[in-house]
């Protein structure tokens, strides 16, 4: 991130003013849970360990989406729930806010280079939605929505970009 902001709290104010200004106002969408979502995925990212915290069972972080797609189908229950909205968080997070980054991240010699981040990360968010038991009911809704509204999320997380580096630089020292 380009701007130095003090605390976890003052970051997701930070977050929080982008996203609902961008969401809310910009592109009309009035749905509180998803723009919550939104900022807690954001805050959840800073931490590069969030970003590649799916791990295969030796423990080796999995970086690209080929390796979490597999993982999941190695998982039962729970925990394959989880790598699904980890794929579907990582794949907004990388084409919202950083789609320059893809042409690397799907590179012809990785493993993604044969998938659409765009696709993915609509299924994978889809088939988290589908567990609706508790403690997943109510974020199973904002899931299904990030599902269906993937591209406009993006967009709106391309914005949400552009406005925090609009925030003047720390001064390193």
């Amino acid at each position: 991130m380009v701007a130095f902001i003090e605390g976890e709290d003052s970051l997701r104010r930070m977050f929080c003013a982008y996203i609902e200004q961008t969401f809310q106002v910009e592109l009309g969408i009035a749905d509180p849970p998803l723009t919550d979502y939104l900022t807690d995925m954001l805050l959840r990212f800073v931490h590069n360990d969030f970003i590649y915290r799916v791990r295969n069972p030796r423990g080796r972080r999995l970086d690209q989406v080929a390796g979490m797609l597999q993982e999941a189908q190695e998982r039962q229950a729970q925990p394959q729930r989880e790598v699904y909205r980890h794929i579907g968080d990582f794949t907004l997070f990388w084409s919202g806010l950083y789609p320059e980054a893809l042409p690397r991240l799907q590179s012809p010699e990785s493993p993604d280079s044969l998938l659409d981040y765009r696709e993915q990360g609509k299924r994978s968010y889809y088939l988290a939605s589908m567990y609706q038991t508790d403690p997943f009911r109510e974020e199973a809704h904002v899931l299904r929505r990030l599902s269906e509204e993937f591209d406009l999320c993006s967009v709106g997380l391309r914005q949400v970009r552009k406005e925090w580096e609009k925030l003047p630089e720390h001064p390193a020292g």
